[in-house]
């Protein structure tokens, strides 16, 4: 009688992986051309290599009451598939803490869950510092693997450095307006899928994402910029722009999102439960600005238009809508803060404004 085959376990075999599987994975998820889809495609690309669980990407964020920015998991449901999909970043608890456990520490984690999987967690380093991490879990020891996983968190942060770089203002490492359509869309995504998220059953669950969900697209210019770049020089100007930008990411959500779309002009992606609580947030933020004195130049003021989102709206046209309620504030009296929505139904915008009237500024 033949002796029966002794079926290898994964992990040992993946040393025979052929390097065109592992390169072809590598070259999937080098090729995009935005940070949010090569977040997408580098854990899909490790589940599809390992027979994982899941497989975890975590960004670090900039400040230590918000350690993490964003995660993205590749799990895989009970018929084998793969499902990605971003997911809240304000959890608390395992294993979110231990990814910023690696991250603080820069060293890898190994260790087992409560439920019995192996789990292997790799810091993503930037500059000797790191800018997330990689957690898998697996049924089976992922001892194995490591040295594979070190090396796609290598690649993808030198990868995402450079994209990073494209998606940023170079002065204040704010957003820049190429990358504001697709941030724009990476919201309404995460929208939809809480709505999804609420069951049917859930009415209190569905009313509370009604009233938190709306979002709002504002545009800030500083008032008299040209004054300060002709008064004090184009070193002092940036000075204040630099400044303002930091007191943005200051004041604002960590949800938020923050662009520089070029000179003194501003734009703002939030969250609010209605149009009065956009205008309370951005309201308070221009009373700060305004309270706060500047390096040479001492007080500047700003002028900040809104405008609700909906799904189904182009950016442009919400855009010409928050700059209508800007342009609004800038004619009367500046250091205000003007919705869109608001103007409309009080009949103040009922003359047409022409695209572009920010030049006026």
């Amino acid at each position: 009688m033949k002796p029966a085959a002794v079926k290898a376990p994964w992990h040992a075999l993946l040393g025979t992986l052929p390097e065109s599987r592992l390169l072809d994975s590598v070259a999937e998820f080098t090729h995009h051309r935005d940070i949010d889809a090569l977040d997408h495609s580098v854990v899909l690309s490790l589940a599809e290599l390992v027979p994982v669980t899941s497989v975890t990407l975590c960004k670090r964020g900039e400040t230590t009451q918000h350690p993490v920015e964003s995660i993205v998991v590749c799990s895989r449901h009970a018929e084998g598939g793969l499902v990605v999909e971003a997911i809240e970043p304000d959890r608390e608890g395992d294993p979110i803490d231990t990814m910023v456990c690696a991250m603080e520490t820069l060293e890898a984690i190994s260790d087992i869950t409560e439920n019995g999987n192996s789990r292997l967690v790799i810091p993503i380093l930037r500059e000797h510092a790191a800018i997330g991490a990689l957690m898998l879990e697996a049924p089976d020891s992922l001892y194995e693997v490591r040295s594979m996983v070190e090396g796609f968190a290598r690649i993808y942060g030198n990868y995402s450095a450079l994209l990073n770089e494209s998606e940023r203002d170079k002065l204040t490492g704010l957003y820049n307006r190429r990358s504001f359509e697709q941030r724009l869309q990476r919201l309404l995504k995460l929208q939809r899928q809480r709505a999804r998220a609420a069951s049917p059953e859930g009415k209190e669950q569905r009313q509370s994402l009604d009233h938190a969900g709306q979002l709002f697209l504002a545009i800030l210019d500083i008032d008299h910029f040209k004054r300060i770049n002709d008064t004090y020089g184009h070193v002092y100007g940036d000075e204040v722009i630099l400044m303002l930008a930091q007191q943005m990411r200051a004041s604002f959500r960590q949800g938020d999102v923050l662009f520089r779309f070029g000179g003194e002009e501003f734009v703002m992606l939030i969250e609010a439960r209605d149009e009065d609580a956009a205008q309370s947030v951005l309201d308070r933020f221009r009373c700060f600005v305004a309270g706060h004195a500047y390096p040479q130049v001492g007080h500047v003021t700003v002028s900040i238009g809104f405008a609700r989102i909906t799904e189904n709206d182009y950016p442009e046209i919400v855009l010409d809508r928050a700059d209508k309620a800007l342009y609004f504030a800038k004619q009367n009296g500046r250091d205000s803060v003007h919705g869109y929505e608001s103007l409309k139904a009080r009949g103040e915008l009922a003359s047409s404004v022409a695209l572009g009237s920010i030049d006026l500024f």
